[in-house]
């Protein structure tokens, strides 16, 4: 199974909230973020289940109509600036339908876990 990468720059949480509608201040001001425990501003966790969700769809050949069902379990912060590597393992596959079994994280951390992706083959 593939992986994928992707580092998020400084401005991702800002284009994100614009366009999820999510302008939580612990996303867009890292002070703010600092002050109530975070290390600094973090990202949303859609955007990361986003990256999951990608991952799936690229094992699929690239085509999202496949994906027919995708559970997470958030288990830590994202950081902007910060590489995300979503990697998985075919957990089960059955009638035409394959189930992954993935994980993401930053550096040391799983910031997903216990997701899984059914898709059509």
């Amino acid at each position: 199974m593939s992986e994928l990468r992707v580092t998020p720059d400084k401005y991702l949480p800002f284009r994100y909230a614009g366009a999820s509608g999510d302008f939580n201040p612990i996303h867009l001001d890292p002070e703010l973020a600092k002050a109530v425990g975070f290390p600094s501003n973090i990202l949303h966790g859609l955007y990361s289940m986003a990256q999951v969700a990608r991952d799936a769809v690229q094992e699929a050949g690239g085509d999202p109509r496949k994906l027919k069902r995708l559970s997470v379990q958030f288990r830590g912060i994202g950081l902007p600036e910060q590489e995300i590597v979503v990697s998985g393992s075919v957990k089960e596959e059955r009638d035409g339908r394959v189930v992954l079994d993935l994980v993401a994280q930053q550096e040391d951390r799983q910031i997903i876990r216990n997701a899984e992706a059914e898709l059509d083959r």
